[in-house]
């Protein structure tokens, strides 16, 4: 601690610099007041104690007419940071020696002093403040633990992610959750002040946010969760704002959202509520924002919409409609709320019954406005030519006020389309004008993006990002189970590539090749590398270019892209390079299980699989070992085996969906799995097998019954027909039971159609999820697998596409 004659010189020399004779006098003041207590040293630091109660309140006093003293040109004056450590450790002193007559006039400094000293200056001493307010929490005076959960609450707030070790050793000593929760208990009961509630709730759901640990002993607090339940009808917009933030924070946590949603109906009126237009800008963010923490993976979104699913989804086409612009720009605030509108949108990236109610409230036009900006030319663009529409849509892509949600709209439009029903028509809930602009726009916006390639890249990273996303709706559009909508991205992206799309495929297949020789990756080829794949798998669907791509080696070069992401773990994920996905609660999820998740972290390799797989599905290739003449270290067996791995390990969805289809061309059907190989030893050991199939020409086998129990039951008998009984329509034949050796033991007789080729592959996907058979077994094998309702065998042996969000099948 200086003396006073060292601070007046200090103040002194500062003062010939700018600092005023006012801030002066109260620097030198201060430095007074500090100098009536003691200093002393502990370790590297010099801390101040005094423990009479006038000297503090002098102390505090001057603190406080020195801070207000402090104006935005003085903040980053040596004067005001070098007195930061004085004036910090003397009111720690303060806040630890308790003495009320001076705490709350302390804690409302501390407050003042959060709020004028910048944080870059204050943070390295206010961490000293956590344990004396956090200890204060549960002061009898209720203006000392608002004052202190306010303080609080804002140093945590600005904490920086390499001290939230350390603080939260310092919340778990002093029992702060515990306090927190126990004073909102306490004083509820129609006794609490709007206040109180307010900065405490704000104060835990800060916390909430910030440490997962914390968690659990907030929601599995019934009585903790009644009383919020009692503040939903409160009116105050303070109150509903701390109380949608303290949901949100609870619902981070996968466990607490569906404790939330167990009983939910009542919690989703209120959010839906708070989400109307009728409310303030901050409730409606804060409910939106709980909306989306609910919504975190498809378990949870799914639940949320089965309470409350056409409110919802009013409630966002209302946010991202109410929206005006004044002399072409957006104010702040309602562009805040479009963006946490839109973040909400994607809750179409699981399919449900939401999707119908979207299309009803007229999703296609709402982008279209978002897009276009209050899209007002459809009675007329109609009448323009091809040529036309194509212009009239490059000029208002140019428009950049909305540009911020142009990665939003396209991720949305994308997923409308790959859950879209075959028989879609646009004609019954819109305009077929405004679906046919939306794809003409997604597939300008993606040719441009593939034209410009590396020039965008370097110069321009959210332009890039847009058009990874355009690139994507593109994508999902022309593989679209709608005729409608695939039908026509095809034609308009093959319009638009007409001139140049050979040497946009051929500038794409170069990028690819030479990625796969690289080692330094960073986010500019990501991205570039991200929408060649695209745009090689969208083109693989073109007659006009498949052939092209073959010939151009575009297989080859797939599968050693493929090759090169799994021999160097290249996992990517999404995103990696899409930061609209990113928001407040990113990083900051705990006990959430995403099983459902189609892309995981292998957003590239699910490209190049994608790419792949449309290539075989379109007959490019009519000879699968073509791919590997001339292959040395790289062999179609080594490959083969790369694929069913990623069927066996837990790679996301949609890598597992397009590994199985592929290796579907390579004579291999199925879902190979762990598991699989496990019980596939049991096929040829015939020690434990209790039940015998008989085919017609006296053929036998024996199978372990328990196994076709679980995984083929159409190929018992009913149980409840008698051993001498023929079995019915649905059954392969008639069971003989008798008892040998001390168990018993099932004969079941097969129908003479019943071919023992087919029926040895048919044991084969049995007991190890997947068969391995050539072309001259698959007819009588898909009669088969029809016969003994083996779905997912069934589509494998078909060669269907796989659909997006489907389930991968566990056998």
């Amino acid at each position: 601690m200086r003396s006073s004659k060292q601070a007046a010189a200090a103040t002194a020399t500062e003062n010939n610099r700018g600092i005023s004779g006012h801030m002066f006098t109260l620097h030198q003041r201060l430095y007074h007041a500090l100098n009536l207590g003691t200093r002393y040293s502990e370790g590297k630091e010099w801390k101040w104690k005094c423990t009479d109660i006038e000297i503090q309140r002098y102390v505090v006093r001057s603190i406080s007419s020195f801070i207000e003293s402090v104006s935005p040109d003085t903040l980053h004056h040596p004067l005001v940071k070098d007195s930061m450590p004085d004036i910090v450790w003397a009111l720690v002193w303060i806040l630890q020696h308790k003495s009320e007559a001076v705490l709350s006039i302390a804690a409302n400094v501390v407050v003042k002093l959060i709020r004028v000293i910048p944080n870059s200056i204050l943070q390295p001493y206010s961490l000293y403040l956590v344990h004396p307010l956090a200890s204060l929490l549960s002061s009898r005076l209720l203006e000392i633990s608002i004052a202190c959960a306010t303080a609080l609450n804002m140093i945590l707030s600005n904490l920086s992610a390499i001290r939230e070790k350390s603080v939260w050793e310092i919340l778990s000593e002093t029992k702060t959750v515990f306090l927190i929760v126990s004073g909102i208990r306490k004083f509820s009961g129609g006794t609490m002040s709007t206040e109180y509630f307010q900065e405490m709730a704000s104060l835990l759901s800060t916390i909430l946010q910030k440490w997962s640990a914390s968690r659990f002993s907030v929601w599995n607090d019934t009585k903790l969760m009644e009383v919020l339940e009692a503040m939903h009808e409160n009116p105050d917009v303070s109150v509903k704002v701390a109380l949608l933030k303290l949901y949100s924070g609870i619902a981070l946590c996968g466990n607490g959202a569906m404790k939330l949603l167990q009983n939910g109906e009542a919690l989703l009126q209120m959010m839906v509520l708070c989400m109307g237009r009728s409310r303030s800008y901050s409730v409606q963010m804060e409910g939106f924002r709980l909306a989306q923490c609910l919504a975190t993976n498809k378990q949870g979104c799914l639940k949320m919409l089965s309470l409350c699913c056409e409110p919802i989804v009013k409630a966002i086409i209302d946010g991202m409609t109410g929206w005006t612009l004044s002399s072409g720009k957006i104010a702040n605030d309602q562009m805040s709320l479009l963006v946490e509108a839109c973040r909400l949108a994607l809750i179409i990236r699981w399919d449900g019954e939401h999707h119908d109610y979207f299309w009803k409230k007229g999703i296609d036009k709402v982008l279209l406005d978002l897009l276009l900006e209050k899209f007002q030319n459809g009675q007329s663009v109609h009448l323009l030519t091809s040529e036309e529409q194509i212009s009239e849509a490059q000029e208002v892509l140019k428009v950049d006020v909305l540009l911020v949600l142009r990665p939003y709209m396209w991720d949305i439009l994308g997923w409308l389309a790959i859950y879209c029903r075959e028989d879609f028509n646009p004609s019954i809930h819109s305009h077929e004008l405004l679906i046919d602009m939306l794809i003409r726009c997604a597939c300008l916006t993606f040719t441009d993006s593939v034209r410009k390639g590396w020039q965008i890249c370097q110069s321009d990273l959210s332009e890039m990002f847009r058009s990874e996303s355009a690139s994507r709706a593109v994508l999902m559009m022309i593989y679209s189970p709608s005729k409608y909508i695939a039908s026509k991205a095809r034609s308009m992206l093959s319009e638009i590539l007409e001139p140049v799309g050979k040497e946009y495929l051929k500038r794409s297949l170069r990028v690819l090749n030479f990625t796969s020789t690289r080692d330094n990756f960073g986010i500019p080829d990501m991205l570039q590398t991200g929408i060649n794949l695209v745009a090689l798998t969208c083109c693989a669907c073109l007659p006009w270019y498949q052939s092209y791509i073959v010939k151009s080696g575009g297989v080859k070069i797939l599968v050693a892209f493929i090759k090169w992401c799994l021999s160097n773990g290249v996992h990517i994920g999404r995103l990696n390079f899409a930061p609209h996905l990113h928001n407040i609660f990113s990083q900051r999820h705990c006990c959430w299980v995403c099983k459902e998740d189609w892309e995981g972290n292998d957003i590239l390799l699910l490209y190049g699989l994608w790419g792949l797989a449309e290539l075989l599905h379109y007959g490019s290739i009519s000879k699968n070992f073509d791919i590997f003449s001339g292959q040395v270290e790289y062999t179609e067996a080594q490959f083969v085996r790369m694929l069913q791995e990623i069927c066996s390990d837990n790679s996301a969805l949609g890598l597992k969906w397009n590994a199985a289809y592929i290796l579907s061309y390579f004579g291999f059907y199925g879902f190979p799995s762990k598991l699989g190989r496990r019980i596939g030893k049991a096929l040829d050991e015939n020690e434990f097998a209790d039940t015998r199939l008989i085919l017609a020409k006296g053929e036998s086998m024996s199978v372990h019954g328990v196994i076709l129990a679980i995984r083929c039951p159409s190929l018992l008998p009913p149980e409840e027909l008698s051993h001498d009984e023929k079995a019915s329509d649905g059954s392969s034949g008639r069971c003989a039971i008798d008892k040998q050796y001390g168990k018993f033991k099932k004969e079941i007789r097969l129908s003479s159609h019943v071919d023992n080729q087919a029926l040895a592959k048919l044991l084969e996907f049995i007991y190890l999820g997947y068969l391995h058979a050539g072309d001259e077994h698959v007819k009588k094998l898909k009669i088969l697998a029809k016969h003994c309702s083996l779905q997912p065998l069934s589509t494998m042996l078909g060669k269907r596409r796989p659909k997006v969000g489907h389930s991968f099948p566990h056998l």
